[in-house]
């Protein structure tokens, strides 16, 4: 099967070379807020709207940018795990990819809308934050379990 929208097989292990230093990238974000000099740097704006400040368009400013490279790495990264090639894709595969994907967005719409509820003011935007990951977080979950399940299931009967 010709499936000419997906990446080939070889990106799955650039995805983890970027996903890895993405979430450790994350991580060192929660812990250190930004306050780590390395990654201050001078970048342009297309929008800026500080807190103290007026809001400022196209303009040039000081930021620090370990969260932006953080959020790009694992974005770029679980794009790339999820929608490489298996190395057999096949119709069933394929089934289970948008099976998978149906599957995930369903849930994440499903939190988001939970959190709409029961959650606000700078949480909500936490969770806003969160939401731009899960839903890759959730197809890879979905994809890589049914794929062992059925790997496992063809095992047993054979």
């Amino acid at each position: 099967m010709k499936v000419k929208y997906l990446f080939p097989n070889h990106f799955k292990k650039i995805g983890w070379a970027l996903i890895i230093p993405g979430i450790v990238l994350g991580v060192l974000f929660l812990i250190y807020q930004s306050n780590i000099p390395f990654f201050d740097t001078t970048v342009f704006a297309v929008a800026e709207d500080p807190i103290f400040s007026s809001s400022r368009y196209f303009s040039i400013s000081e930021n620090n940018v370990l969260d932006e490279t953080a959020c790009i790495l694992f974005i770029l990264g679980a794009l790339f795990i999820a929608f490489a090639k298996e190395r057999n894709e096949d119709e069933f595969i394929a089934k289970i990819r948008l099976e998978s994907l149906v599957w995930a967005t369903y849930i994440n719409y499903g939190v988001l809308i939970l959190s709409m509820i029961f959650v606000y003011e700078l949480s909500f935007f936490w969770v806003l934050v969160g939401n731009m990951f899960t839903l890759l977080v959730f197809f890879l979950i979905r994809f890589n379990w049914t794929m062992s399940t059925a790997k496992n299931q063809l095992n047993d009967e054979e």
